[in-house]
């Protein structure tokens, strides 16, 4: 397992060795003393999520406000453009962007050998979404605090202050995430993490 920490203070990409024979492929997506390594004692996951999407599908960008989830996502199949926003006050990214293209396309290669295969880690404090990229994506993703309706936000796909480079223009949306609010008007509102 090989840690990398990233533009955005506290977000790493995680990768993960693929063990390939003639068989087929194992990878070993958590363990515990590990990850408490890599990540610090106090990450403990709570709750395990998977959704199921289809090409041009974008999911987000969702936080919790009082209950923040940090998130160790990924990709069991396809592949997807992943995006983590800095939503924590003071911090020195807050407001800021990052994107990182996952895929589940080294468990399918043929040659036997060692590949890697890519986590990420949000943590608390972001808001999450990411665009489906293939015909279809299995995204798995492990939360640090348990999933609260009446604390969910949603800050705008689309917010032009952000300016997300979103792989398309036309996603596909909930009303939900169609519906979503500004960073600057989620700010004004108290409604950040």
């Amino acid at each position: 397992m090989k840690i990398i920490d990233t533009r955005l203070a506290g977000v790493k990409r995680i990768e993960l060795a693929v063990f390939r024979d003639d068989r087929g492929c194992f990878l070993e997506s958590y363990q515990q003393e590990r990850y408490a390594q890599a990540l610090g004692d106090a990450v403990r996951f709570v709750q395990d999520n998977c959704s199921h999407s289809h090409r041009g599908v974008l999911r987000g960008l969702h936080y919790q406000v009082e209950h923040p989830q940090g998130k160790l996502v990924r990709v069991a199949q396809g592949e997807i453009f992943d995006v983590a926003v800095d939503l924590r006050p003071g911090s020195p990214t807050f407001g800021q962007w990052e994107g990182h293209t996952l895929s589940s396309a080294q468990l399918a290669l043929p040659a036997a050998g060692t590949v890697s295969h890519i986590q990420l880690w949000i943590p608390p404090g972001f808001a999450h979404g990411f665009f489906t990229l293939s015909e279809t994506a299995m995204v798995e993703y492990k939360c640090t605090d348990y999933y609260h309706p009446g604390d969910e936000a949603c800050l705008l796909w689309n917010d032009p202050e952000l300016a997300i480079a979103w792989p398309d223009v036309q996603p596909r949306l909930s009303d939900k995430d169609r519906a979503g609010l500004s960073l600057r008007a989620l700010q004004q509102a108290g409604r950040l993490p």
